[in-house]
């Protein structure tokens, strides 16, 4: 009878089966921080947790969050957008004033939005002629934006008449007398963009862009069309926003909104959308967006001086980004743990 010999497997040779890793979705961080610090401040201050507190805080959320929204799919094109609170601006003092004028409520709205996106499609037009980034781009136009504000509004308060039309009522009202109608209208545009994000082509030629243009210029993406749609979005949103504003509040004052780029910027990095681009979520937006305001919102809880929030929200977005530069250096360790893994 013939022996055959058989060699045991060497001891990390591709015989033996490699452990399943588990891998969290990325906004599982900012989820766990943000139940951590309601159940802290739920703890440290009860009052933080009463029905109308917690609504102040998502009505807060909402219009932030919004922006934030937008900012997701332009920084998974791995672009930033630095004009949206000046765009949130514009669109809602355009609004006010058309219904000063005497146009419909609705229809101002409307315009406003229209507006949002006319300034996004600009923003396009100018990084795609001009072969610059997005980001150098809207430095100029937060300016030129923000400076047409101050002059159609004259520097004051604009608050347009009929406060008890339906659009007024509509947009202050609150949904089973506890959520704001600003809250629902960010509800299910979350809703609606996480689907466009990952599960339309449009969706996918973003991420495609973010994650290497080049190459999904070569794969016959039309990455300029991308951008130039990327940021009609963004400016279309902002537009959305101000005139939700406008809606809930019943006026815009010439400070409105200044603080919602940062916020927008800080809450979409929280929330795992990443610099290096190729990557976003809408939920965790959400997410970050939330957890952001709950912050501010303790701040005030707890008697901090007002004056703090501007230092904690630039605080914020200088965390979000060091946050994401150590994801990458650490994801970018890992990698090379794995090629040497892999060469024995």
């Amino acid at each position: 009878m013939t022996r055959t010999d058989t060699a045991p497997p060497l001891a990390g040779s591709a015989n033996r089966k490699p452990g399943r890793r588990i891998r969290l979705p990325a906004e599982t961080g900012a989820a766990v921080g943000l139940a951590a610090l309601v159940g802290l401040l739920g703890w440290l201050q009860p009052s933080f947790l009463d029905p109308a507190n917690l609504s102040l805080l998502l009505g807060q959320a909402a219009l932030p969050g919004l922006l934030a929204i937008g900012m997701v799919f332009v920084l998974t094109m791995r672009d930033i957008d630095l004009s949206a609170g000046a765009a949130f601006h514009l669109a809602a003092a355009a609004a006010a004033l058309l219904m000063i004028a005497g146009i419909d409520p609705w229809l101002a709205a409307l315009a406003g939005i229209a507006l949002g996106a006319g300034l996004g499609l600009i923003n396009g037009l100018l990084a795609i002629t001009l072969r610059l980034p997005a980001m150098v781009v809207t430095l100029g136009t937060w300016w030129m934006i923000e400076g047409l504000s101050l002059v159609a509004g004259k520097g004051q308060t604009i608050a347009p008449p009929g406060a008890n039309s339906g659009f007024f009522t509509t947009l202050s009202g609150k949904a089973f007398a506890v959520v704001p109608a600003a809250c629902i209208v960010f509800a299910l545009l979350a809703l609606a963009m996480h689907v466009v994000l990952h599960r339309t082509r449009f969706g996918y030629r973003v991420q495609a862009v973010g994650s290497n243009s080049q190459a999904a210029a070569y794969a016959g993406i039309p990455t300029p069309k991308v951008r130039l749609l990327t940021l009609v979005l963004m400016g279309a949103i902002a537009g959305l926003a101000g005139v939700i504003h406008v809606g809930a509040q019943g006026s815009v004052a010439p400070g409105d909104g200044s603080s919602f780029m940062l916020l927008a910027i800080a809450a979409a990095i929280i929330g795992g959308t990443s610099l290096s681009g190729g990557h976003g979520s809408v939920i965790g937006a959400v997410i970050g967006i939330l957890l952001v305001q709950v912050i501010l919102s303790a701040m005030n809880l707890l008697d901090v001086d007002a004056a703090w929030s501007t230092f904690a929200t630039g605080a914020l977005t200088v965390l979000a980004l060091a946050v994401d530069r150590l994801f990458r250096m650490w994801r970018n360790l890992r990698a090379g743990h794995g090629e040497d893994n892999l060469l024995g």
